[in-house]
């Protein structure tokens, strides 16, 4: 960047200076030549390659450095080191805006050369000046800083020196020079924005180039494009027609490689449109049927439908895709049957996702113009030219110039409904449409089907082949001379067409129809549809014999649609009255005084006709003045119309009208004469004079314009006369304001002293009824400017009056403007001088403060409205506490204004000082301090000398309060944190608990923090700080604590949350989004519980994660139906959810079939839901679905964040997802983590070292399955599901070696360490992890597999007691597996492991777990010995052998278990069915009322006969009681019980 040398040498005026560098970049040097005198210090800028002069002033034992550069070399310092600080971080995805910085640092530095060098004459200088300060104010712009404001000669205003419309005037004046500034900089580049080339224009243009037809007709056709409103249905745009020829090139081969149009007339209105289609209509010309043979001759030259061609250039339309060198492809539908509507393929193509066009279609470019079709011909020759194609909108463009001639009629062909006659079949009717006069004669060429083409003599319409209802939906422009219209009519004839030439030439006309186009009264045809009567033809026709050969036909029917787009034509009686005044002059008073009734749109459209036939009125009747008043209120009524906002694009109309149309030479006389009228009779005629006076600006241009002709054609004749009589008009406006009346409301005066009071006097009355607000703003402004100036007299008593009368209604004002009004930006400067009375109202602050009306870059215009509204805001509150505090006086509702707009000054944008760059912050804060910790220390003494009003801000203060402390200033939250634990304190002397104050807080808070506020410094403080007053309460001590506590958890979980928020892994939003909702649900806040559920819900969705997704909303569905609320919906969401676990589809599908069948009583739901579960059923058994992997991935250290920090998480593995991708994702969030190599647990120092280590390793999940499958023969595919489902328990298997390496044998001893990992939910759920809960250690899984192996031996023993045909090969295994040490099975390995001193000596908490494992080997062998004694029994001959070896290692392995660990019998059978008749004896007696039972065992089944519970249950207990610490019988008592109990 710029380079810095360790010392340097300053040559100025032949005298060297040597600097030596310190640590602080400060330089003290001396003179070369004398080194005894001091030359000061300098300071360089390392990101500058200069140095800024300083002169020393020592005071006593202080020293002031004081800058001795010129202002403006010191600003040029500042900002160029501002601005390298951006620039910096500029490069890289901002290169262009990098380039443009860089050489506008490098434009500063260089002048900053010349300005220091000293060598510019004056003028040079002054030029210079201004080059440097216009460069520094439009960079900031350009760079988003600050605006500065300058004066006259460019020195930087001190707000301190300046008033404070001044100020606001030097603020608007500098935004509107670099906002030309940068439009001057726009101008010159050459790539022009869209924005740019549109804005100078209200019309546009979309110009179409055709490429190419890609179609196969094979025979000749038309092509016809237009814009189409899809919304509408209807096209909005004339066609442009290309005519195909049957070869697949343009028929004109002139127009080869130049088929181009230009579709005008668009407006703002087509923007706002929501689509826009370019749609193609591609007509048949030829036979009637494209696969008829040529056996016959056959009809030629019919129109038959062939297809269309749709795009949506919406985009393309509103200016977001501009790319003129495009080729667009536009795909082709063909119509899917010769009597399918071209209308019905359009909207088929429009709502249809892709066309199946089989490579068929258009290639067209396209491009926006901007402007109407004489300026596009103008700026873009090589485009349009005259052979290039016009195609109008059809309708009005919004802004019609003077000479803009048009009389277009378009007339649609809609539909008809034609009875076949004598046919069998609906004929296929053709419409001709032409034009005729009243005389019988055609009108030639008239008819435009499309741009592009000639005018015809009459339209052929498409043929639908043997359609009863055609539904053509054709539109052609009929253009007849203006002359001609009033005598035409439209004739329409229907002819049935036939396939073959010569039944086609024996068909006749079988119908017509017609239509005039002019009223009876002279009007045009209605815009919009026309049924039109529809009349019979026997034989051939002609106008002098229609009459007597037609006859009214009641089965046919035919509607057209008309569109009248005429500048000469209208449709409006009274508007064609005043147009055609001179036909009957009695009645031109009427048609004068009905103009300003007529709809301003219609009006709009003959403005040039109306302006002339008014002007021409007033002339020919020049010796009159009977019609003089009439026409200049209808001037006024056309001038009024067109400054409405509806109309104001058509200012430039009137304006060019006036300056190339007006040629009325005496209008002045008579237009001046009717304006003083007015302003004589101003108290009879207010409202006239009210509209007239708006209308001045345009009435003195017609005026002025008037004389001019007159002086051209008379050579200044009557001179004399036209300035006597302005003389005059202007007397009577001062006249006028002399006047004491009400309705003038203007006053002449002498002096301020009596002004002052009558201007606010009016100023109030129009304020209050919100009239010429801008007016008002200007007249106040002006007044305010005048009383700020010094050489003006005592001004102290006039502001008093303003104060006095204008206060509260400017208040009131302000309060009632919307954000968006444009004069609020003005009333809000005001305020700022009156900066002793901006108490007034606490309403009328807070808006102030939060509509930041002033731009953010005028910091120096809001910093002074800040500095305003503290000093109001202190005065207001020494007035509440000496007016309003004491019990009689108190105000509530003014308080907590008070409050609330504080906590708004005090959180306002503009203050937060942090946000701000460096030098801006050391800026503010060196003028203006840190507000906020201003107002933050007198809101704290406020709600202090509360006193006992504070209860009645509980908990409503609690938010506004709790933003207030979120402010990162650490004073600021010293000092007003501790009103929560007044808050705390005050509502537990009330109520004897603070739940309200917390409540409201843990809402609040949720809210800040995630809206960005908050961080660890608060978190800290908040708990020291609450910590230390509860500690020293008597009674808040602990619940404080607990409370403090529990706000704490929350905002780490929180803080988690914001921080991750944004992060592109979802996995971390996800945990961070579980941390939250568990612990709402925790503290029983369903409301934020849910609002965290539905987070967690869309994130899993995005992700793709729908099994996930659905067990999230049904945490939500389960609390619905908790609280007895409708789930249904819930339910079928989570049912669409679970795509692959139909196990759990099927049960909620249960629970929604019972609420159909038996709460709501929908059965079609029902069915609708039980066909669902059947499907579900057969998938579960028929389809093969993907098992995923489990891995266990600890994240060890203090570098990651604290909700993965040194803990181990189990993570459920997408379909096919292998241990390597899911290290390789880890890595890649995590790319600073160290993989661990191996799987033994991390060490302390691992973890608690500073850097991050991830291990993950692949872990069997532990089958866990329902307690309705278990012990039953269940299908493969059923089981299959819950070995990866529904499991909580995970085992890794990781070889260890215990005692020292047999070199001869590795395997000698080498050991398997078994580890069970177990986490808090069961796998899917709402997470695809979860956190590892606890570790089952080897000691604790060989406990738990002995108890499963004995349980196992058990159910064997029992199945082969119930039923002696069951095969012996399981039972033999199980046997085998146990007692044969050659088999390394049975407990063997656990007396090596556990069963040593080594082991008990390192291990003594294990003890007590040892002895319980011995125990559970010793209760192995009575069930071995039932086992080998059932085996014995059922064995057979050829097994014996097997059998026998079994008894022998079973009576070694009997002898050295009860040796060493104890003799342990089971209850035999006599003893078993002892207690089952006992228990059978006891059922009996407890049915009687009088019970007595004195033993113990039997005490529980009270209770169980009272509540019914199953004989299985009392089973159990029975068992417990009795001390028998084995379920070895269980099952076997149950089937004798049942035996037993059977029916009883």
């Amino acid at each position: 960047m710029f380079l810095f040398s360790f010392c340097a040498i300053y040559q100025k005026r032949n005298s060297h200076l040597m600097y030596f560098c310190s640590p602080l970049d400060w330089y003290r040097g001396h003179r070369l030549r004398r080194k005894s005198k001091k030359c000061g210090e300098e300071r360089a800028d390392r990101t500058q390659n200069h140095c800024i002069k300083f002169a020393h002033c020592h005071c006593r034992q202080k020293e002031t450095v004081i800058p001795t550069e010129l202002p403006l070399i010191q600003e040029v310092t500042t900002t160029l080191r501002e601005w390298a600080t951006i620039w910096r971080d500029l490069y890289g995805d901002k290169r262009e805006m990098f380039n443009s910085v860089r050489d506008m640092i490098y434009d500063l530095i260089e002048w900053r050369s010349q300005i220091l060098s000293g060598t510019l004459p004056q003028d040079e200088l002054t030029e210079l000046k201004q080059k440097v300060t216009s460069k520094i104010d439009y960079g900031n712009k350009y760079l988003d800083l600050d605006l500065v404001v300058r004066d006259k000669d460019g020195n930087i205003l001190d707000p301190e020196l300046t008033s404070t419309i001044s100020l606001f005037r030097a603020h608007e004046a500098a935004s509107k020079q670099i906002e030309d500034r940068i439009q001057e900089e726009k101008k010159q580049n050459i790539d022009l924005t869209r924005q740019a080339k549109f804005a100078s224009t209200p019309a546009f243009a979309l110009f179409v180039t055709l490429k190419n037809v890609v179609c196969k007709i094979g025979e000749d056709a038309e092509v016809l494009m237009s814009l189409y409103d899809p919304v509408e249905s209807k096209f909005i745009s004339e066609n442009y027609l290309v005519k195909w020829s049957s070869s697949g090139l343009v028929k004109d081969i002139d127009q080869l490689h130049n088929l181009r149009a230009v579709f005008t007339d668009l407006g703002s209105e087509d923007l706002k449109r929501e689509k826009i289609s370019f749609v193609c209509q591609i007509v048949r010309v030829g036979r009637m049927e494209l696969r008829d043979n040529n056996t016959k001759k056959l009809t030629s030259g019919l129109r038959r439908p062939f297809g269309v061609a749709v795009m949506d250039v919406t985009d393309i339309i509103t200016g977001k895709m501009d790319d003129e060198d495009k080729q667009h492809f536009i795909p082709f539908q063909p119509v899917a049957g010769e009597n399918d509507f071209l209308q019905t393929v359009i909207n088929k193509v429009i709502t249809a996702k892709e066309v199946n066009h089989k490579g068929q279609g258009l290639w067209v470019t396209l491009k926006l113009l901007p402007g109407d079709i004489h300026q596009i011909r103008k700026d873009f020759p090589h485009l349009v030219d005259r052979s290039t194609a016009v195609a109008r909108k059809m309708g009005f463009p919004e802004i019609i110039m003077p000479g803009d001639v048009r009389n277009d009629i378009y007339v649609t062909l809609v539909q008809g409904d034609f009875d076949k006659g004598s046919k069998t079949t609906p004929k296929n009717v053709e419409v001709t449409m032409s034009v005729y006069d009243e005389d019988g004669k055609k009108l030639e060429n008239v008819i435009f089907p499309g741009a592009g083409d000639d005018g015809i003599n009459e339209y052929k319409s498409v043929i639908y082949y043997q359609v009863k209802q055609p539904r053509w939906f054709e539109t052609i422009k009929v253009a007849i001379p203006i002359e001609d219209v009033n005598r035409s009519h439209l004739r329409f004839t229907f002819r049935h067409r036939s396939s073959q030439d010569s039944k086609d030439k024996s068909e006749k006309i079988f119908a017509l129809s017609f239509v005039k186009l002019m009223r009876y009264d002279g009007t045009t045809l209605r815009d919009g549809e026309h049924d039109l009567i529809v009349y019979k033809v026997s034989v051939k026709i002609s106008l002098s014999t229609a009459r007597s050969q037609c006859v009214l036909s009641c089965k046919d029917s035919f509607q057209i649609s008309t569109l009248v787009c005429s500048t000469k034509l209208t449709q409006n009686v009274d508007l064609l009255g005043l147009l055609k005044w001179r036909s009957n002059t009695s009645l031109l008073q009427q048609n004068l005084c009905q103009l300003m009734k007529v709809e301003g749109g219609e009006v709009v459209k003959f403005l040039q006709d109306t302006l002339d036939a008014l002007f021409n009125i007033m002339m020919e009747n020049s010796d009159s003045d009977t019609f003089d008043t009439l026409v200049f209120d209808a001037l006024v009524f056309i001038i009024g119309l067109i400054a409405d906002r509806k109309f104001q694009h058509f200012n430039p109309v009137l304006e060019t009208y006036i300056r190339k149309h007006f040629s009325a030479t005496l209008a002045y006389t008579k237009l001046t004469k009717v304006l003083k009228n007015y302003v004589d009779n101003a108290e009879k005629l207010t409202e006239q004079l009210l509209k007239a006076m708006k209308a001045l600006e345009y009435i003195f241009k017609f005026i002025v314009r008037s004389r001019v002709l007159f002086n051209q054609l008379y050579e200044n004749k009557g001179e004399a006369d036209f300035m006597e009589s302005l003389r005059n008009l202007f007397t009577s406006f001062n006249d006028m304001m002399n006047s004491n009346s009400e309705n003038t409301g203007m006053v002449k005066v002498d002096c301020r002293e009596i002004l002052l009071p009558l201007m606010t006097d009016q100023l109030k009355f129009h304020l209050e009824k919100r009239e010429e607000p801008k007016a008002c703003c200007q007249l106040l402004s002006d007044i305010l400017e005048v009383l700020y100036r010094k050489d003006v007299g005592p001004t102290q008593w006039h502001v008093q009056i303003i104060m006095e009368k204008l206060l509260r209604t400017v208040n009131r004002t302000v309060i009632s403007m919307g954000r968006d009004s444009p004069h609020i930006f003005s009333f809000r400067k005001l305020l700022s001088l009156l900066q002793d009375f901006l108490m007034e109202t606490f309403i009328m602050f807070k808006d102030l403060i939060g509509k930041n009306v002033y731009p953010s870059d005028w910091i120096i215009m809001n910093m002074m409205q800040n500095k305003v509204f503290l000093r109001a805001i202190n005065q207001y509150a020494a007035v509440l506490n000496k007016k309003f505090l004491d019990q009689t006086n108190f105000e509530l509702q003014l308080w907590n204004n008070y409050f609330h707009l504080a906590v708004a000054f005090l959180t306002q944008e503009s203050l937060q000082l942090e946000n701000f760059s460096s030098d801006k912050r050391a800026k503010i804060f060196h003028k203006y301090q840190d507000m906020r910790r201003q107002i933050g220390f007198e809101i704290r003494d406020m709600w202090y000398n509360l006193g006992p009003h504070k209860i009645r801000f509980i908990p409503e203060m609690v938010g506004p309060i709790l933003e207030m402390t979120l402010v990162p200033e650490i004073e600021l939250r010293k000092a007003t944190i501790p009103i929560f634990f007044d808050m705390m304190q005050c509502e537990f002397h009330f109520t004897c608990s603070f739940q309200r104050f917390e409540n409201e807080i843990i809402t609040k808070l949720d809210h800040e923090v995630e809206g960005g506020r908050g961080d660890e410094q608060y978190k800290v403080l908040f708990q020291k700080i609450l910590l230390e007053h509860c500690r020293k309460h008597k009674y808040l001590a602990r619940t404080g604590e607990t409370f403090v506590t529990l706000v704490v958890r929350l905002l780490e979980r929180l803080l988690d949350y914001r921080t991750i928020m944004h992060d592109e892994n979802k996995e971390n939003r996800m945990s961070c989004t579980v941390n939250v909702l568990n612990f709402y649900k925790e503290i029983d806040r369903e409301e934020m519980y849910i609002r965290y559920l539905y987070k967690l819900c869309d994130l899993h969705k995005e992700c793709d994660n729908y099994t996930e997704a659905a067990y999230t909303l049904l945490l939500h569905a389960k609390l619905l139906k908790v609280q007895r609320h409708n789930t249904d919906d819930k339910y079928m969401l989570c049912t669409e959810l679970f795509t692959a676990m139909w196990e759990e589809a099927i049960i909620l599908g249960k629970e929604l079939a019972e609420q159909y069948e038996n709460e709501m009583f929908d059965f079609e739901q029902l069915s609708a839901s039980l066909r669902k579960q059947a499907q579900f059923y057969e998938n579960i058994v028929k389809v093969i679905r993907p098992k995923p992997d489990y891995f266990a991935v600890g994240y060890y250290g203090t570098g990651f964040p604290s909700f993965l920090r040194n803990k181990m998480f189990i993570y459920r593995g997408k379909e096919y997802e292998r241990r390597e991708d899911i290290e390789a994702r880890l890595l890649t969030q995590f790319p600073n983590a160290e993989k661990m190599k191996t799987t033994t647990p991390p060490s302390e120092d691992t973890k608690s070292s500073s850097g991050q280590y991830i291990q993950c390793f692949t872990v069997k999940p532990i089958l866990d399955l329902p307690a309705k499958f278990q012990n039953k023969p269940v299908s493969e595919q059923i089981v299959s599901f819950y070995t990866v489902n529904e499991v909580h328990k995970f085992q890794y298997p990781r070889p260890v070696r215990k005692g020292e390496k047999d070199p001869d044998n590795e395997f000698a001893n080498m050991w398997i360490e078994r580890t069970t990992y177990s986490t808090a939910y069961k796998l899917p759920g709402i997470l695809r992890w979860f956190e590892v809960k606890s570790e089952i250690s080897p000691l604790e899984n060989a406990m738990e597999t002995m108890q499963l192996t004995n349980e196992k031996i058990s159910s064997m023993v029992q199945r082969h007691l119930n039923d002696p045909n069951l095969p012996i090969n399981p039972l033999s295994m199980v046997l085998n597996g146990i007692v044969d040490p050659a088999v390394m099975g049975g407990f063997t390995n656990y007396e090596k492991a556990f069963f040593n001193d080594k082991y008990m000596l390192e291990h003594p908490e294990d003890l007590e777990k040892i002895e319980k494992l011995k125990d559970l080997i010793a209760w192995q062998i009575p069930h071995l010995a039932e086992g080998v004694r059932i085996h014995g029994e059922k064995v057979t001959e050829a097994l014996r052998p097997f059998h026998d070896r079994l008894e022998a290692c079973f009576k070694q392995l009997r002898e050295k278990v009860e040796k060493q660990y104890g003799v342990k019998t089971l209850v035999r059978n006599l003893r078993k069915l002892y207690i089952i008749q006992i228990f059978y004896d006891t059922i009996s007696r407890l049915s009687s009322a009088a019970l007595t039972l004195e033993e113990d065992w039997c005490l529980p089944f009270s209770f169980l006969l009272s509540h019914q519970i199953p004989k299985a249950r009392a089973v159990l207990t029975l068992l417990n009681k009795i001390e028998m610490d084995t379920e070895s019988y269980t099952t076997e008592v149950l089937d004798e019980l049942g035996r037993h109990c059977n029916g009883k």
